[in-house]
């Protein structure tokens, strides 16, 4: 990519016996394989086996099958005092030895259930004002502006965008249909009309590249597992092309292919983070912060909270609600009375 790297997977490796020459899998190598079979995504894969890694050194190399509750406990106790991470993290550690215990040891300990997970705190999202967002993308060009326009005027998580196919874009309704979104759910939501003719732009450059690759003898995209045993050649297909393809080709660390994976995130991460920069915004906005916006722009149009629950995917109009609070009317949206 502009630094490309598999975010998403490819077609199954080897088995880890197999790689090993016959010899029984590792503990970490049978984590990996459990993880992959179960259609997790390599972001998955390294954090659980990560943790599990972690776990292990944390207790003297002892098999996990030798320790309990009070040695995870401890663990999990140890990353928020010392370690000092947040909640989120200690959940994803204690999500990521539970996987260890119940999926790949196969053992349900009921001390487990018992571990209280972190409560993550409470905290209303930052959002940008209408001229901010403006500065923000008048310092933004070429394909980070598109994609920066999207994640605002769309509503679009990052890693949504970024995994966009040509199939997913539809100009005669002005929507884009987003696949396998949080919580794997589709949805659909709108495509802005500022952003139509800088996406099809877009899309008759990923063509050329696309054309290009075949040309090579490659041009294959990852797809999902059982979409590509089930559609060997839609690999090839160009609707199933990624809209925001990377300028460089990547080997797929799972299956060793030569493939052009999308866009790496952090290219729009930094360029959004330049323009906040450079636009002089004194808040600490990101590209969720343009998600945020989004919501909380059209609270402020008079927009209907179930309609933007669904434009988010939240799977509870309690998650949107959230921006109420944080409408362009002061506290909880209520005028001052000083104002008055």
């Amino acid at each position: 990519m502009e630094r490309s790297s598999h975010r998403e997977g490819g077609a199954a490796s080897k088995p880890a016996a197999e790689r090993s020459g016959g010899q029984p899998p590792k503990l970490l190598d049978q984590m990996r394989e459990r993880v992959h079979r179960l259609g997790y995504s390599p972001r998955t894969e390294e954090a659980y086996v990560g943790w599990a890694r972690r776990f292990i050194l944390a207790n003297g190399v002892r098999h996990p099958r030798e320790l309990g509750a009070p040695e995870v406990e401890r663990f999990l106790t140890g990353l928020a005092v010392q370690g000092n991470v947040s909640a989120s993290t200690q959940n994803q550690a204690l999500a990521a030895l539970l996987f260890l215990y119940r999926q790949v040891l196969g053992i349900e300990l009921p001390w487990m259930a018992d571990i209280k997970r972190a409560k993550k705190p409470e905290r209303l999202p930052l959002v940008l004002g209408h001229d901010e967002v403006l500065a923000l993308l008048n310092g933004m060009s070429g394909v980070t502006w598109l994609g920066a326009a999207l994640l605002y005027g769309a509503g679009l998580r990052l890693m949504e965008c970024l995994r966009l196919r040509v199939k997913d874009v539809d100009f005669g309704r002005r929507e884009i249909t987003v696949r396998q979104g949080k919580g794997g759910k589709d949805r659909r939501t709108m495509l802005p009309a500022m952003a139509v003719e800088a996406l099809q732009d877009q899309l008759r450059e990923a063509r050329r590249m696309h054309e290009r690759d075949l040309s090579a003898g490659l041009g294959e995209v990852w797809l999902p597992d059982a979409l590509a045993r089930k559609f060997p050649n839609a690999g090839r297909e160009w609707a199933w092309q990624y809209v925001f393809p990377a300028s460089r080709r990547s080997t797929d660390p799972r299956s060793g292919q030569i493939r052009r994976h999308h866009l790496d995130a952090s290219v729009l991460q930094q360029a959004v983070k330049r323009a906040v920069r450079q636009a002089g915004i004194d808040k600490p906005a990101s590209c969720h912060t343009l998600r945020h916006s989004f919501a909380t722009h059209l609270l402020e149009a008079g927009q209907d909270i179930r309609t933007i629950q669904e434009l988010l995917g939240h799977k509870d109009v309690a998650t949107t609600q959230i921006y109420t609070h944080v409408l362009n009317r002061g506290g909880h949206g209520v005028r001052s009375p000083l104002d008055r």
